[in-house]
């Protein structure tokens, strides 16, 4: 990992155009591919950043990245006014994240009962590998429809930003362009819900004992 502090001037464009004036910022360049923008304000998001896959290129005082979008381009493109500090730091495979037990777990269940999610569709491979980072299940549908689904202890908007992200690069394929997404959470928060309708994802609360056959599930009466 890349840790660049200096004074820079930032334009972004692509779907949209953005500018970020002559300021002092924290600029972070990840192994996989990604790059995030900092100011020492407005907490914890950066002011603009690329996910991976990127192509990051060096060209004098001016660092431009790119990232392809279906037929067009975004572009970052940042201009270095001062250098401050610039590190770099070997973070290791130790430093992913395991996935939550709990998650580890529904998984597992999943993978061997997906028509719990969906009627009749079936497991083709855990850990389908992209360029982000692997989708958890890979299922099809009782019409051969693909379905990329991936499972949470809590389905939040960062859940579903992930899914989409993974979606992206699965649909880049034509054979898979038609991929669906399903999140599966043991607690779903609503924003997530309303951001998943809205691009099309769909929500799936799972109860692990139910999965595991530990308790019956319960019976609902429609009048």
């Amino acid at each position: 990992m890349r840790l660049l502090v200096a004074r820079c001037e930032v334009e972004y464009t692509g779907r949209l155009t953005a500018f970020l004036p002559d300021s002092t910022r924290l600029l972070i360049f990840k192994a996989d591919g990604s790059v995030l923008i900092h100011a020492d304000a407005g907490g914890y998001k950066p002011l603009n950043w690329m996910t991976p896959p990127t192509v990051v290129e060096h060209e004098d005082e001016r660092i431009v990245v790119r990232k392809r979008s279906g037929r067009s381009e975004d572009r970052l493109e940042i201009r270095l006014l001062e250098v401050l500090s610039d590190v770099t730091h070997d973070m290791g495979e130790a430093a992913a994240l395991e996935k939550d037990g709990v998650e580890s777990d529904l998984q597992e269940a999943l993978a061997e009962q997906p028509d719990m999610l969906e009627r009749d569709l079936r497991l083709v491979r855990r850990e389908w590998p992209t360029d982000v980072g692997p989708v958890d299940l890979m299922c099809r549908d009782a019409d051969a429809g693909w379905v990329a689904v991936e499972i949470k202890r809590i389905g939040t908007i960062e859940a579903v930003e992930q899914l989409c992200r993974y979606l992206e690069l699965i649909r880049v394929d034509p054979a898979k362009a038609a991929c669906r997404g399903i999140l599966a959470a043991q607690e779903l928060k609503p924003q997530a819900v309303a951001l998943a309708t809205a691009r099309g994802i769909a929500c799936v609360w799972v109860d692990l004992d139910l999965l595991r056959g530990l308790r019956e599930p319960e019976l609902t009466l429609f009048a």
